[in-house]
């Protein structure tokens, strides 16, 4: 007569009205033999993945993640986006206005402007795979001042090196 989701709940609701020996031991086998609960009960203990070590980072500003907030309303400037520039070392960021209809080209020299003027040239910039970030202007700037790249995935934060 009990829903069993769980085998607690079921041993709560025998306990209010019935007691014998080995009670919960016999509710456990009886609900973990169940059919119903085998299909929805999700397994808690399944094994984790491979360990992967997370990079230690030595300087503030060697390692960079870029992305876009964009869909803003515009302003007087009509900028409608902003750039996101975060350190992963110390969690310090920048927030650059930026429009929608920028080139790769006007990106890159917003980023020098504003970042590299400021904080010098990262070793390393992570990035989703927007259009601009994977132009053929921005690998070659990249791979002219010798900044590794290197593009998340959704749901695979972990490709991001």
């Amino acid at each position: 007569m009990s829903s069993h989701a769980r085998y607690q709940h079921t041993l709560t609701d025998f306990n209010m009205f019935y007691y014998w020996m080995n009670l919960k031991k016999e509710v456990v086998e009886f609900v973990t033999k169940c059919l119903d609960y085998q299909q929805v009960e999700v397994d808690c203990n399944h094994r984790a993945g491979l360990l992967h070590p997370i990079l230690v980072l030595e300087w503030k500003w060697e390692v960079v993640s870029m992305d876009f907030i964009t869909g803003l309303p515009r302003t007087s400037k009509q900028h409608d986006s902003i750039m996101v520039v975060v350190d992963r070392l110390s969690k310090v960021n920048h927030f650059v206005p930026v429009k929608y209809m920028n080139s790769s080209a006007e990106v890159a020299q917003i980023f020098i402007k504003e970042i590299v003027r400021l904080h010098g040239v990262p070793k390393k910039i992570i990035s989703n795979k927007d259009a601009k970030f994977t132009s053929r202007f921005f690998k070659e700037l990249f791979a002219g001042l010798g900044i590794e790249v290197a593009f998340s995935t959704t749901c695979h934060l972990q490709k991001d090196g």
